[in-house]
């Protein structure tokens, strides 16, 4: 079989998927996604965004990046870990249906949305592309897609039948469930200060509630007329102005910035940057492992520090998918968040993954009270305060087996101690403000000689569990209160 050549530095494809006017069109992708009710289940049992929406997304944009600006060995390195991640993404939804994110005919409407929501960005501000040039763009894509090896036959055969394709799977398969009434009306308004904002974050619940406005008016303005009229979605006057104004404005900006202003990921593909959502992983973003900073709690004097602590832990770090519990969903994915900056092997990724599924289950043996399958913050400090009391072999035999694999995966020379730079690839990144870094890393590094060994690692997570006071190094491991 002759391989298709990848669209390179000049493409029409890296053009149009990396100019920074490609944001104006990413919620309406994410809509149009999250209504394909296999991706809405996955989201449901699974995804993060609830709890950490910016990681979330940090993560979809990146791996966008390493599809469509990759060399053939990046392009097929990400496929195959996409390829491991959707494996785990499987189960029954709420309605008793089986879902799997692996199921060829959902991977292809993922992926096609991002070829349309392109095409849709050209025609919402004024200037669309050429039959030739549509054409062009998708032979671009399809070579790209290639490389997941998905059934021909699912996708439009030409860019011509991108239309027709889309309006059928609306009419035909897409549901209006709660996955995507929380992107449109809620997300947003939710959402946590984006850690960027820095001095500009006691401002952020007023810039939450003007973007999530303008978001949500300009995202049912742009979807599709038919998914407008299945479900409902009314376009005002208003909204169309704003869509025009926008969408307008931005083709004019971006046609008198120079190209290095023009473009949010270099067409080059070499510099970090980021793209729509498609798919997930981010090596910039912080594995909620990671040092964390926690508002200090108020407390007596002298007080027992460890439940405040665990309290937070539960919230911020286990509670993955934000709702309050925790199950093996939750576990996984923050497995999933230690193994994505790693660039793992198979084997090495099963290993942390089968770490995780360790602790959960004594989670869940231990800690599951009213035996509902999954265990509440209540649950979680109090059966912790209980075994870490009846002695060290509660830690051992769950927390200690999940860290010692993260140390291990970490070790990536395998030295048998971590340094600076491996510390940094998965507890650091943009996100995590360099003072803030290092503090975490004296917190771990016990005897201050500039490396972590596998002892001091799980002593640092220890001493967070069980220190009474906060006068331990490792008690502040999330943070300085």
């Amino acid at each position: 079989m002759v391989t298709a050549d990848l669209p390179g530095p000049e493409s029409l494809l890296r053009r149009t998927l990396g100019e920074w006017r490609i944001g104006l069109v990413a919620w309406r992708l994410l809509v149009l996604q999250n209504a394909d009710p296999a991706v809405a289940a996955g989201v449901t049992s699974f995804s993060t965004y609830r709890a950490h929406p910016w990681r979330r997304i940090e993560h979809t944009m990146d791996s966008g990046k390493r599809l469509f600006f990759s060399d053939r060995e990046g392009l097929r390195r990400e496929v195959a870990r996409l390829e491991r991640t959707h494996r785990r993404l499987a189960g029954t939804d709420e309605q008793g249906r089986p879902f799997s994110a692996s199921d060829p005919a959902v991977r292809v409407w993922v992926l096609v949305t991002l070829y349309e929501s392109m095409t849709a960005m050209r025609e919402l501000s004024g200037h669309p592309l050429t039959v030739p040039e549509l054409e062009q763009m998708y032979g671009e894509f399809r070579a790209v897609c290639a490389e997941f090896e998905l059934p021909d036959d699912l996708f439009p055969a030409t860019a011509a039948d991108v239309p027709a394709y889309v309006d059928r799977t609306i009419r035909e398969r897409l549901e209006y469930g709660e996955p995507v009434r929380h992107l449109l009306f809620d997300m947003l308004r939710e959402a946590p200060a984006p850690r960027r904002l820095g001095r500009l974050a006691p401002a952020w619940p007023l810039m939450r509630t003007v973007a999530a406005h303008v978001i949500e008016a300009l995202t049912v303005a742009d979807l599709p007329a038919a998914f407008r009229e299945r479900f409902g979605l009314v376009r005002t006057r208003r909204a169309a102005l704003l869509s025009f104004t926008l969408h307008r404005g931005m083709r004019v900006l971006m046609n008198v910035l120079p190209e290095h202003r023009r473009y949010r990921t270099p067409l080059t593909g070499n510099a970090a940057a980021a793209l729509p959502p498609i798919a997930s992983g981010d090596p910039s973003s912080v594995p909620e492992t990671g040092p964390v900073r926690l508002p200090a709690p108020r407390r007596r004097k002298g007080a027992d520090a460890r439940p405040v602590r665990l309290r937070a832990f539960f919230s911020q770090i286990l509670d993955q998918t934000g709702d309050g519990h925790i199950n093996s969903a939750d576990l996984q994915a923050m497995a999933h968040n230690v193994c994505w900056p790693l660039e793992l092997g198979p084997e090495q990724e099963a290993q942390v993954y089968a770490a995780f599924e360790v602790w959960w289950q004594q989670l869940r043996t231990g800690m599951d009270a009213d035996e509902d399958g999954r265990v509440s913050c209540e649950e979680f400090v109090t059966a912790v305060l209980a075994g870490i009391d009846e002695g060290p072999a509660y830690l051992e035999q769950g927390l200690h087996v999940a860290l010692r694999a993260v140390f291990h995966a970490v070790d990536t020379d395998g030295s048998g101690h971590l340094c600076a730079d491996e510390y940094r690839t998965v507890f650091g990144g943009s996100r995590v403000h360099p003072a803030e870094l290092n503090h975490g890393f004296r917190q771990v590094d016990h005897d201050g000689d500039g490396r972590i060994t596998e002892d001091e690692f799980v002593q640092a997570f220890t001493d967070f569990f069980t220190a009474r006071s906060d006068s331990t190094a490792g008690s502040q491991l999330l943070g300085r209160a």
